[in-house]
Parts: structure tokens; C-alpha cells; sequence
């Protein structure tokens, strides 16, 4: 017998919109598919040294940022934990720190995750066409498993009729 292509589901939270329909999407997926889900939101340590190493910042500076961004890690990740409590949906949440496709990859591995999430397209260039953060572009190259750029356009809609 062939086992669920979704049993575990990781989603990628960083407080952007999309990373938010992208838990909509993946608390959809557990409703109808019956798998475990788990958000991880990472505070990314890794760049913030870069800054303070490069001058751009001071380390008092780099401190009280860090600080911001677990704050607003752990906001985001209540958030989605509503959302998924308004659907009787079960989902685990967690605050990560360092590189973020280094922690999420590491965060899919632990999990033994069948798919991550991620929210759209991160960033839109110049001429106007969605290009991959750096982040982004390293979970697709790095991830042991499969990897899906959620595009839904309706997923507000589908989430508030489930």
C-alpha cells in the first residue's frame, strides 16, 4: 500500500502575507489530509552577525533587533496557532535562531517532514517579476524533501469556508 504523500507538513513563517496563506494552506491540507502540521519562524541570527561584523550595525544595535524579531516570531507564530485552533486543527509551533534555510531544513529533517511550505514569492525585482530570496532559493537547493511555493490566490476564501 502506498503511504500519504502528506503526513508531516512544515510551514515556513516569516510574517509576510504570504507566509500566512501559506499556513491557511497548510491547515486546509491537515483538515483534508489528516497530517500533522508544524510552523517554525527563525530569527535570523546568522544575517544580524553579518551586519554587526560589517560595521552596519553596533552590537547594542544588533541585540535590540534580535530582540524585535523574536517578539515578532513569537506573534506570528500565535497567530497561525489561532488559525489553526479555528479550524480544530493541531499544529506545533516553533522559534528558531541562525541561518534561516539552514534552521529550516534542519527543522524538516527533525520532523522527518514529507513537504515545506513556503509563501509565495518572496521579493519582486526591478522589472517587476517575483524573484527568490536567498533564503528561499537555499531551502529548494537544500531540503531533503519536497518543497511547495503556495500561489493560491483564493486560499483566504477556501480557508474561511473549511
Amino acid at each position: 500500500m502506498i503511504k500519504p504523500l502528506f503526513q508531516k507538513v512544515l510551514i515556513v513563517v516569516n510574517g509576510s502575507e504570504a507566509s500566512i496563506k501559506a499556513a491557511e494552506y497548510g491547515i486546509l491540507m491537515a483538515k483534508l489530509y489528516k497530517c500533522s502540521l508544524k510552523a517554525v519562524y527563525v530569527v535570523d541570527t546568522a544575517t544580524l552577525k553579518q551586519l554587526t561584523l560589517s560595521k552596519l550595525f553596533v552590537a547594542e544595535e544588533s541585540r535590540e533587533y534580535e530582540q524585535n524579531l523574536q517578539a515578532d516570531g513569537t506573534r506570528y507564530l500565535e497567530y497561525v496557532k489561532s488559525l489553526a485552533l479555528k479550524k480544530n486543527i493541531n499544529i506545533e509551533t516553533e522559534l528558531r535562531r541562525g541561518s534561516v534555510w539552514t534552521e529550516v531544513c534542519t527543522a524538516a529533517d527533525e520532523m522527518d517532514a514529507n513537504v515545506i511550505l513556503l509563501g509565495g514569492m518572496a521579493a519582486t525585482g526591478s522589472d517587476g517579476r517575483d524573484v527568490l530570496t536567498e533564503a528561499y532559493r537555499e531551502i529548494l537547493l537544500n531540503a531533503r524533501c519536497s518543497v511547495l511555493m503556495v500561489r493560491e490566490k483564493m486560499i483566504e476564501q477556501l480557508y474561511k469556508m473549511a
